[in-house]
């Protein structure tokens, strides 16, 4: 499994704005070997917060494949030369390579 990690930390109050950019549907839920993706928020201090996008891939392989099909390069040169919103503090990007799951009691009893 591989999975990419996005982080992006914005200005208190706007972290709906982008978590509802990343729970639309788009070209990227069609791709094959797309696991799932995970949008999540938490409070960082009074003026920021964050929001994290958790993608999984059922392998690097997959997730290339999305990197070089046309709906993902579409995308990027649509917003080329844009400027990220202003609420927009900072975006971090990693990328794990699944080492190891171990499912808790509670998921072995469904």
């Amino acid at each position: 499994m591989f999975i990419q990690v996005r982080r992006i930390t914005v200005k208190a109050g706007n972290a709906d704005q982008v978590v509802a950019r990343f729970s639309k549907e788009s070209p990227i839920d069609a791709m094959e070997g797309l696991i799932d993706k995970t949008v999540m928020t938490t409070k960082i201090s009074r003026e920021e917060e964050e929001v994290a996008v958790m993608i999984r891939w059922r392998s690097r392989d997959d997730w290339k494949n999305w990197e070089k099909s046309d709906a993902h390069l579409q995308g990027h040169r649509e917003k080329k030369g844009q400027e990220p919103p202003e609420y927009v503090i900072s975006t971090k990007v990693n990328m794990y390579e699944v080492q190891s799951i171990t499912q808790g009691k509670a998921s072995q009893s469904v």
